[in-house]
């Protein structure tokens, strides 16, 4: 059966310093046999948006292509979580990639779900995505080796309609790059992500940023990288720090489970 890696990491605005840490891990997981390793959100920049806007590149971009190349070398499938897509020259997308064993693009997805919150009477931060990052407006469902995968970016987790749109579509597999601060993950992430995996009897696979970050204090992030099954246990998961964790994939856990509990079958709306 096929070995999943979910990896995490500590972004920054330095971007070579985020790809040569994403290459080392990436690669650590593959020796270990991972044929699917999926990354965080933001895995090639993480700092002062207004920067963001200026380094953002197009799908086929160097930055990209490298990516592209290192899913080639290993021969596996590479879910880069999100990267800073150019868009107009005022904001960006943040953009999933997704690339086959042989280096070419198997599906993008643009994150739908902004993150435009204020936390701060609590403590937390006060951010507003939507000022520097267009929105996506599609589902996207790839298929790839090790099954469907249903692609999906950190703030849309708080919106289940969008795991019921992409297992409607066939998903078997739920992606979830994200960044969650420390406040909200502390108290949301493991409820959130294990809920998604029970409503829609689908693998949960979560890469997670970790740490502080260089945005001037405005992020600092919860981790805690899992893997979640379609019956919503979690069946690895990072501490602190950089790293990654590793799953075996049984694909036939999912028809188990919805035919344990055949929720399609007795579905109303």
């Amino acid at each position: 059966m096929p070995i999943i890696a979910a990896v995490q990491l500590n972004g920054s605005s330095d971007i070579e310093r985020n790809l040569r840490t994403t290459e080392t891990l990436v690669r650590e997981a593959a020796a270990c046999g991972a044929t699917f390793v999926a990354t965080p959100e933001a895995t090639t920049y993480l700092g002062p948006h207004a920067e963001k806007i200026k380094l953002a590149e197009a799908i086929d971009g160097p930055t990209h292509q490298r990516l592209a190349q290192l899913a080639a070398e290993l021969r596996i499938t590479l879910l880069v979580g999100s990267v800073a897509e150019r868009n107009d020259g005022t904001n960006a997308f943040n953009t999933s990639l997704l690339f086959g064993p042989d280096g070419r693009p198997l599906a993008t997805y643009r994150k739908m779900h902004l993150f435009d919150v204020d936390l701060s009477e609590s403590g937390g931060v006060c951010f507003r995505e939507s000022d520097t990052t267009a929105r996506g407006t599609e589902v996207v469902v790839a298929e790839a080796p090790i099954g469907k995968v249903g692609l999906s970016i950190c703030f849309d987790l708080r919106f289940p309609e969008v795991y019921r749109a992409l297992c409607d579509q066939g998903a078997e597999i739920l992606a979830v790059p994200s960044a969650f601060t420390m406040m909200t993950g502390k108290d949301h992430w493991h409820t959130l992500l294990r809920a998604r995996a029970i409503e829609n009897q689908a693998w949960v696979v979560a890469p997670a940023q970790w740490g502080p970050h260089d945005d001037k204090g405005l992020r600092l992030s919860y981790g805690h990288s899992m893997i979640v099954d379609p019956w919503g246990t979690v069946v690895a998961e990072c501490g602190d720090g950089e790293g990654f964790c590793l799953a075996t994939y049984d694909a036939s856990r999912t028809q188990r489970v919805r035919t344990q509990i055949p929720m399609n079958a007795n579905r109303m709306l």
